[in-house]
């Protein structure tokens, strides 16, 4: 039977039983990687404040944390990166490591993703320092010129940290695929390759050179089907024109109005194409130029999904109930069998509201917006919308809460 340890941080500590303990108490914390997720031991007092796909990370003291790996071999590529970059002001200071964690500097700032939430706009002190980063890690010989939004931390004065170096010698990234990935789903990419532009114009050239050798053609791209409940996965090389995925694919941008959603499963494309192709004069299908056995070409939605803009809403408008009642209706007459509109997968378009993700639509059953219900009760707006429903259309309205919209004990609705 293993034994819990306390301790505050200071000092030496004891056991429960008051017995001496001759190693630091986060040494007796493991982490083990098991199929699809992390095992985390913690047996002692401190939080657990973060963790990845192959690591955890726990705060010590106001100034410090510990990462622990799952993969000792992790381990020792994040420990010999932090060692390298240590005259590096960006760099988190290294205080420990051993076989598979790292005591490091904690960092109390909010991260560059959470910095720019909402924001219209990227500041020009931000660009300077990020391409600043990005000459400095190349001058030091690191391969990985990269970062996503989540690992850069914004300290006073705009002052930028990075974290998670595990692959800052293993992988080759020589323009910032993720990085961009990131700005372009908060629609601050072409904002940030302008300033990019203007203030190292031979850094966006080399980028621009880069992305036009390494342009691929969509009929190579293969996404594999991910573990159960995980994303599917896509080659790093291709990250650059990743616009999302999901259980079932992932879609890239090809061109100005076309992207192309690649399915990990050949049976997921023949699915959605003949959703798509026999809908396609539906006013909420978004048009398809091309299928094939593991891909369809489909026209680029310009636009924020739904959810994103019901966030920034402290109301629920007509309009937004007219146009879901409008897509669900035509839904229901067409012989569609999954009666739903999840507000991510609802694309706000100078058209009118696009639809996209029609895996299940003819074969899963589903006669009422369970996952819209979920979505509107999380932002607040589900009752509004049910009373607007009521006014619009009574039928409708009866036959969604003829039955009680099933929901758990915290009041969240089941969509199965």
């Amino acid at each position: 039977m293993r034994k819990a340890f306390y301790g505050n941080g200071k000092g030496m500590r004891k056991d429960k039983q008051g017995n001496r303990m001759t190693a630091s108490p986060y040494r007796f914390i493991s982490v083990t990687k098991e199929e699809k997720e992390l095992v985390i031991y913690n047996p002692t007092e401190y939080p657990l404040i973060g963790q990845g796909a192959h690591a955890a990370v726990f705060k010590l003291s106001e100034d410090r944390c510990v990462k622990i790996y799952a993969d000792a071999e992790q381990a020792a590529m994040e420990a010999e990166a932090l060692k390298a970059g240590q005259h590096l002001s960006f760099f988190p200071r290294l205080y420990e490591s051993g076989e598979n964690y790292v005591v490091m500097e904690y960092i109390q700032a909010p991260t560059l993703k959470e910095y720019l939430k909402n924001s219209t706009y990227i500041p020009a002190s931000i660009v300077k320092n990020m391409l600043g980063i990005l000459k400095k890690l190349k001058k030091a010989e690191f391969t990985m010129l990269d970062f996503p939004l989540r690992h850069i931390f914004v300290l006073e004065n705009e002052e930028l940290k990075l974290i998670d170096y595990v692959y800052a010698f293993k992988r080759e990234h020589p323009v910032p695929i993720k990085l961009l990935k990131d700005l372009n789903t908060i629609f601050l990419r072409d904002q940030f390759l302008l300033q990019v532009k203007r203030l190292e114009p031979e850094i966006y050239r080399e980028w621009e050179k880069y992305f036009k050798q390494n342009r691929f053609d969509y009929r190579n791209l293969t996404a594999e089907p991910g573990s159960d409940g995980e994303a599917v996965k896509v080659n790093d090389a291709d990250l650059h024109s990743l616009i999302g995925k999901g259980h079932q694919g992932a879609v890239f941008r090809v061109s100005e109005h076309q992207c192309i959603k690649i399915y990990g499963r050949p049976r997921h494309a023949e699915q959605e194409s003949k959703v798509l192709l026999k809908g396609k004069k539906l006013p909420f299908i978004p048009k398809v130029y091309q299928t094939g056995d593991n891909f369809v070409l489909m026209e680029f939605l310009a636009g924020p999904d739904l959810n994103s803009f019901l966030k920034k809403q402290q109301q629920l408008s007509e309009d937004v109930t007219r146009q879901l009642l409008a897509i669900l209706t035509l839904m229901k007459k067409s012989g569609f069998k999954l009666i739903d509109a999840p507000l991510r997968h609802t694309i706000i378009t100078k058209d009118g509201f696009k639809l996209v993700d029609h895996v299940y639509s003819f074969v899963r059953d589903q006669e009422r917006p369970l996952e819209l219900f979920r979505n509107l009760h999380e932002r607040g707006f589900l009752n509004t919308f049910l009373e607007q429903v009521k006014v619009m259309d009574k039928e409708t309205y009866k036959e969604w809460t003829k039955n009680p919209i099933p929901v758990d004990k915290e009041g969240t609705v089941w969509i199965r």
